[in-house]
């Protein structure tokens, strides 16, 4: 395959320090870019800001989940207590909910972490087995000591070659094309 057959996907640029990544972060942003992503060994504070992320709405959803999960348990203990199987114990009336205080907790305990798995996976769309960055023999160094940019090709600004003068101009180093595999 010729040079001008293959796709690229995107392209790197690597970075010295968190400082440098987090201002070529706000850099890429303000320049228009929407489809890039920061890298890093570890968490860099304000880095989310700096590439214009909004909060995550997966809270939400797990509220909402946690709330489902209590409110099915406090239904199902009063369906099986009060109506389908009515059974006094100790003279308590057959919707006594200080008895269900345990199970619905670990009800809404239980929606809440099912709700955070799935809905981290469909906000992540995970599971993707692979990623054109892993394609750069460079970006190995990402989880030990450097720091990265990729800009994906559909981005709607993307131009393989202003985007290589764009990331050298603001400060990338070894700024390479990542090409799709077959």
């Amino acid at each position: 395959m010729s040079d001008k057959d293959k796709k690229i996907d995107g392209i790197i640029a690597e970075f010295s320090n968190p400082y440098e990544l987090l201002k070529s972060a706000e850099k890429v942003r303000d320049a228009g870019y929407r489809k890039f992503d920061c890298h890093s060994p570890f968490p860099v504070h304000g880095l989310d800001a700096a590439m214009g992320l909004k909060p995550s709405k997966l809270g939400w959803f797990v509220a909402i989940g946690g709330a489902t999960g209590g409110a099915v348990a406090i239904l199902m203990q009063w369906w099986m207590s009060a109506v389908d199987y009515k059974v006094v114990t100790s003279g308590k009336p057959l919707f006594s909910f200080q008895a269900f205080v345990p199970i619905t907790f670990e009800l809404t305990i239980l929606f809440s972490a099912f709700t955070v798995v799935f809905g981290m996976l469909i906000f992540n769309l995970l599971p993707r087995f692979n990623h054109p960055v892993f394609n750069s023999e460079r970006f190995k160094k990402a989880t030990d000591d450097s720091f990265f940019i990729s800009l994906m090709a559909n981005d709607p600004q993307f131009n393989s070659e202003k985007v290589k003068d764009f990331l050298k101009s603001i400060g990338g180093e070894h700024v390479e094309e990542l090409i799709a595999d077959e």
